[in-house]
């Protein structure tokens, strides 16, 4: 490749966000998912990112990360998604969501699909649905389709892989 030529081999908007979904998800502290989100304007510039964890000021040294036990034992009445997080902790004007696409590792929950509609979100680009015939899935995609909300599973080359070397 002469130096008068671009790079062919760059990867795709569609990547470079979900990347940054599964990078901010790398800070969750949740020993069994991490799930991240990055919001996106319909300029491609970045808006926002979350990745699931304790609210602020919640103390998450003790924190229950069960997934199995007694409903308050568990981390599931505490913990905040990643979608969430990204929508709420956005500084800027909310109406930079209009037509914005929200890019996840995991499918939307019924709870944070209410929340991505709310916000004015048209599109969820996704990795995983992995618990598509869930009741909280089925009405995830029965709020989206009946608002108007396109989901889409992104699809990705089996063989790529991304990754970051950060070194000195």
């Amino acid at each position: 490749m002469s130096s008068n030529e671009k790079r062919k081999n760059y990867i795709s908007w569609d990547e470079y966000f979900m990347s940054l979904a599964k990078l901010s998800a790398m800070r969750s502290k949740d020993p069994s998912t991490q799930v991240g989100a990055c919001i996106v304007g319909n300029d491609n510039r970045i808006l926002s990112i979350g990745y699931n964890g304790a609210p602020n000021g919640f103390n998450d040294d003790n924190f229950p990360w069960a997934r199995e036990g007694e409903n308050l034992d568990t981390k599931y009445p505490y913990v905040c998604h990643a979608e969430m997080n990204a929508i709420v902790n956005y500084r800027g004007n909310r109406k930079d969501f209009e037509n914005s696409k929200i890019y996840v590792d995991l499918f939307p929950c019924n709870e944070c699909a209410k929340i991505i509609i709310q916000s004015g979100i048209k599109e969820v680009i996704y990795l995983s649905d992995k618990y598509a015939n869930s009741e909280n899935n089925i009405a995830s995609r029965k709020l989206f389709d009946a608002c108007g909300v396109k989901y889409t599973k992104l699809a990705l080359d089996e063989d790529k892989k991304i990754e970051i070397e950060l070194k000195k």
